[in-house]
């Protein structure tokens, strides 16, 4: 059997380890990844092997050779274009007629191989992923096996809802020549999009085995001072040949020609590389210290990697890092936590670098210098940066103008130099603040903006959607907590901005390597004109003005202080609505309610709409994205009922095929699609995906369960001023009011709860409740819903925070409280499995 090795790809996300040499080139323990990938294929009987070179290959080469020195043969395939996965594997395997086992370069892992390939042969398979399981597997590509072993479901990168197992794929790869043959040679086919799926359509034998052992995907910095870590920790034991001295707790593995001073002190786990010198009264606890270097007289070196030919002068004192070849410390120096040294660099005596921060190849810091913040950019967000399409955070805590400012600088550079980004905010002087630090990143990056000041979020996607704009960002206080902000992305139709975008953006501003422009290339501010004129248009556009003055509409609106109050007087008087409005300012000091004020917000909406006998109530939130409705008689609507009435409303008025809603609506609107002989598709349940259903044109209308709907013909997304009227329009043309529509629902009950569960258990409830409702009739969308006694049942785990969200409903209260309580303590059973 031969080994393809995948040896790796530009490693950004190692940066800056990977700036000078190739990721499977990292040391972990002074040992290259990929050298450790060779000895564990030679320890199970694979000593034929090919390398897929990408990045430097030369250095790759150069060091392994013919593989004869490390008891192997190595030959090299660089593919000639971009083919994918399993393309370049088809490109690097000259006899498709022999198997094949494909390992990443860039892992570490102690699997047992061999068992693993006579488990393959036992199950006559033709292509068997080795599986692992993982605590948090978004990360990963989820792969769901039955009890023997056969793929049933895979799932690339999926978000908490499709989490449903927390077993993933470990990028091993064990293939028979039927499986190769059905990748077409010289074509971009990937493993997990294109070949896995083509075998499950075709019925042909495809296993996962769930492997015992150590593996570690070395992805970012982060995984490589884990996997140290674990080392350390005796958690993962590695061929490094050399010489291991053990005393007491302690283990001190020595290559040659090894130099050691009087009074020195070792601890923990120390791997001294080849020709190494450590002067008297040195102390090193859990290192790494590559060949060549030199560790100076009372240094102490705590939890640390030093690459090749380092030299750290006296009484210098290193903490959690890592620093990189032919770097030199001086005296009396201090590197605190997690700092990164590139190759090349010089630290002056007495100089302190800070935690978190990374000196970038060929940088000095001179004698004495205080280093506080990155050298190329400044410290880095301390956990994932996006969530869906937005950033969020506690303002002017969290979001800084600095990381502002940061985060304008990487999107610029994801846009590219001379795009064109749109900006915008809600009226707080706080988000002034923080889109004027976005702005700057941009214009510094190169790429120009369109500043429209103060508008919603909807104005916003109409600009987009008109073309001539690469992107988007809004900048506004987060409607459920005023104390955080929220950034979000748009891409340059007006959707929000993909995960594998936002993931790239992402990985560029913790890479802290994006470019800065020339100054000949430096972006210009716009500030476009008429933006509200052309929108009022193409918005009266797409309404039928005539019926909603024919019907003589009273209503009251809140509008939140937000900028749908720039927008609706002059529609109300061209639409023949009296309109009482409330908070109709835009006021840069209520910029934002807390739930107890909105909840106040709907009482008093309330009371007015009832007092004034109004037809309606209406408020919007600050973005004007959302919308809370009060029938005639005074009572509010739920978001979900909401969704009923507006889909009853909608399919009374207009012909459709399809209409699409999230996962945990109401199955109300399955009764009301029935009537109308239309079908529903129910998506996952964020504005993205509701979206991108809509753009593909698969259906007529999506309803929300959060207070937003689109409509054809005038929006891609979600616009409350729009859905008011177009609320309005339907009500004039049904001649019926809110109070009556909802009593038809309610025959309906729900109920939820939020459970607590931790992060690193979430992953192990979602594989428990797909096992233990593979019986049952269910969806597997957003979460798990399940169907039971003329009900459902939806569990689903929070995106942000450590908890799983259940929702039931049933046409029987007691039946919706019951299946809310089951399930609640399944998640809580599920915890201990």
């Amino acid at each position: 059997m031969r080994a393809i090795i995948m040896a790796g790809g530009f490693g950004t996300r190692l940066r800056p380890l990977t700036i000078n040499i190739p990721k499977p080139m990292v040391p972990i323990a002074n040992v290259p990844i990929m050298e450790h990938v060779v000895t564990l294929l030679k320890r199970h009987g694979i000593t034929e092997m090919t390398a897929l070179l990408y990045f430097q290959p030369e250095i790759i080469q150069d060091y392994f050779k013919d593989g004869s020195a490390f008891g192997v043969k190595m030959d090299y395939v660089k593919p000639d274009d971009d083919y994918g996965t399993a393309g370049a594997v088809r490109y690097a395997l000259d006899n498709v007629n022999e198997p094949a086992i494909v390992i990443s370069g860039d892992l570490i892992t102690d699997f047992d191989l061999g068992g693993a390939i006579e488990w393959h042969t036992e199950k006559k398979s033709e292509a068997t992923i080795l599986l692992t399981r993982m605590e948090n597997p978004l990360a990963y590509g989820i792969v769901i096996t039955d009890q023997e072993g056969r793929i049933v479901r895979f799932l690339e990168k999926p978000s908490w809802g499709e989490a449903f197992s927390d077993t993933i794929n470990t990028g091993i790869y064990i293939l028979q020549p039927s499986a190769v043959k059905l990748i077409p040679p010289k074509t971009n086919f990937d493993f997990s999009q294109n070949l896995y799926p083509l075998m499950l359509s075709k019925r042909m034998e495809l296993y996962g085995k769930i492997m015992t052992g150590y593996w570690k995907d070395i992805g970012n910095v982060d995984e490589y001072q884990r996997v140290h870590v674990d080392f350390f920790d005796r958690n993962l034991n590695l061929d490094l040949n050399a010489r291991l001295e053990k005393s007491d707790q302690d283990e001190i593995f020595t290559g040659n020609n090894v130099q050691l001073g009087k009074d020195i002190e070792f601890s923990g786990r120390v791997v001294l590389g080849n020709d190494v010198s450590i002067d008297d009264g040195a102390r090193l606890r859990n290192c790494v210290i590559g060949n060549r270097s030199q560790v100076g007289a009372g240094t102490e070196l705590n939890d640390t990697v030093l690459w090749n030919d380092i030299h750290i002068g006296r009484e210098s004192v290193v903490n959690t890092s890592i620093i990189c070849s032919r770097s030199r410390i001086g005296n009396y120096v201090q590197l605190l936590d997690k700092v990164i040294v590139s190759d090349d660099c010089t630290i002056g005596n007495s100089a302190t670098v800070k935690a978190n921060c990374k000196i970038w190849p060929g940088k000095t810091v001179d004698d004495g210098a205080i280093v506080s913040s990155s050298l190329v950019w400044g410290e880095k967000w301390n956990r994932e940066l996006f969530t869906n399409a937005k950033i969020t955070g506690l303002a002017l805590t969290e979001i800084t103008p600095e990381m502002a400012l940061k985060v304008g600088a990487a999107f610029g550079a994801y846009a590219g130099q001379k795009s064109m980004v749109v900006v915008s905010r809600d009226a707080s002087d706080t988000s002034r603040l923080l889109k004027r630090s976005l702005i700057s990143g941009l214009l510094a990056s190169g790429a120009n903006v369109a500043d429209i000041e103060t508008l919603p979020v909807p104005v916003v996607r109409y600009v987009l959607q008109k073309g001539g704009y690469s992107a988007g960002i809004y900048v506004r206080h987060n409607p459920l907590d005023f104390r955080e902000i929220d950034m979000i992305f748009f891409d340059g139709s007006g959707l929000d901005l993909p995960t594998a975008k936002s993931k790239k953006v992402e990985r560029m501003y913790f890479g802290e390597d994006f470019e800065r422009a020339s100054l000949d290339d430096i972006g210009h501010l716009d500030l476009p004109q008429h933006v509200l004129d052309d929108y009022r248009k193409d918005f009266m556009a797409n309404i039928h003005s005539d019926i909603i003055n024919q019907a003589g509409f009273k209503i009251v609106i809140d509008h939140s202080n937000g900028s749908s109050s720039e927008i609706f007087p002059t529609l109300f008087t061209r639409l023949g609505i009296s309109a009482t409005e409330l908070n109709a300012s835009l006021n840069p000091r209520k910029f934002s309610t807390s739930p107890e004020e909105n909840a106040q917000a709907i009482v008093q909406l309330a009371s007015i709409v009832k007092s004034l006998n109004a037809d309606i109530g209406f408020l919007i939130n600050p973005a004007a994205e959302k919308l809370v409705t009060v029938d005639e008689t005074g009572q509010p609507v739920d978001n979900h009922l909401l969704l009923l009435v507006v889909a009853d409303l909608y399919l009374q008025t207009h012909k459709s095929r399809k209409i699409a809603v999230p996962v945990g609506a109401s199955m109300g609107v399955e009764d009301i699609a029935q009537q109308h002989g239309v079908e529903v598709i129910r998506v996952a349940n964020d504005h993205l995906s509701m979206m991108e259903v809509f753009r593909r044109g698969e259906v007529d209308f999506v309803g929300g369960t959060r207070g937003g709907f689109i409509f054809p013909g005038f929006q891609m997304g979600s616009d409350a001023i729009f859905i008011t009227v177009k609320i309005l329009e339907m009500m004039a043309r049904t001649k019926t009011r809110f109070g009556r529509i909802r009593k038809k629902f309610e025959y309906l009950n729900r109920a939820s709860a939020t459970v607590p569960c931790p992060w690193s258990k979430k992953g192990t409830v979602m594989r428990q409740l797909i096992i233990n409702s593979e019986d049952k009739n269910r969806q597997l969308i957003d979460g798990v819903r399940i169907f039971e006694d003329g009900g459902w049942v939806l569990v689903t785990p929070d995106r942000t925070t450590a908890a799983f969200n259940i929702f039931a409903e049933s046409k029987n209260k007691e039946d919706a409280s019951r299946l809310l309580q089951q399930y609640r303590e399944f998640v809580e059973q599920y915890q201990l499995a």
